[in-house]
């Protein structure tokens, strides 16, 4: 390990000498947020960039590991869509004193939870809307509106985001997605490091489909 310090995902300043760049596992407290290991936040705060997450709602954030969130990014929740099939769009249930309760889930537009995979790198100020799945490797460019799902590996960026390429071909994107390299020891990660970091792709496919097959 370098300097002999091992990486540690509960650390919430994991950068020496910087408080402005965290570990999201450890800031979070509401249950309805889940990150894994090792994701990192460009600021602090990070809850404060989840907006409209009601708990009657039930709604959650779900982000893997190793993800890269670049500062200002925000995830609208489900609690932003307001009642469409009514001829009123107005909340009238969150506020007090008017005689509304709140309307049963299949009367509102719920869009289900957010989902972000593994080793997906998010762009400065994009804002990823509810019920988004962002699948593992994928990029999203900065000032993105996300509005639909990303498939795995795959470059978006605009408002709303649309697919720019594939960032592999098909065989190396699934032998990635089947490797799942971010499951792995911190101390087999860290041996990785060469291969995670090689722009010989082909080299990279060689391993992987040897690494594969030993398994």
């Amino acid at each position: 390990m370098k300097d002999g310090v091992i990486p540690d995902p509960q650390k919430i300043f994991p950068v020496r000498g910087c408080d402005t760049v965290t570990y999201v596992k450890p800031t979070i407290s509401n249950p309805n947020i889940i990150v894994g290991d090792f994701t990192y936040f460009s600021d602090k705060d990070f809850e404060k960039h989840i907006t409209h997450h009601y708990d009657f709602n039930g709604d959650k954030l779900i982000i893997g590991k190793f993800c890269q969130i670049a500062a200002g990014v925000n995830f609208v929740m489900n609690g932003a869509n307001h009642q469409m099939n009514a001829v009123s769009t107005f909340p009238f249930y969150i506020f007090e004193g008017w005689d509304q309760n709140l309307p049963s889930i299949s009367e509102l537009p719920l869009k289900g939870d957010t989902v972000i995979g593994n080793d997906v790198w998010i762009g400065q100020n994009v804002t990823v809307l509810p019920g988004v799945n962002i699948g593992d490797g994928a990029i999203v460019g900065l000032n993105s509106v996300v509005a639909g799902d990303v498939p795995p590996y795959t470059v978006v960026a605009g408002n709303p985001a649309k697919i720019i390429r594939k960032r592999f071909d098909d065989e190396l994107i699934g032998l990635l997605r089947e490797f799942k390299w971010w499951d792995m020891s911190v101390e087999k990660i860290n041996g990785l490091i060469p291969i995670l970091t090689c722009s010989d792709l082909e080299k990279v496919k060689k391993f992987l489909i040897k690494e594969l097959r030993n398994r």
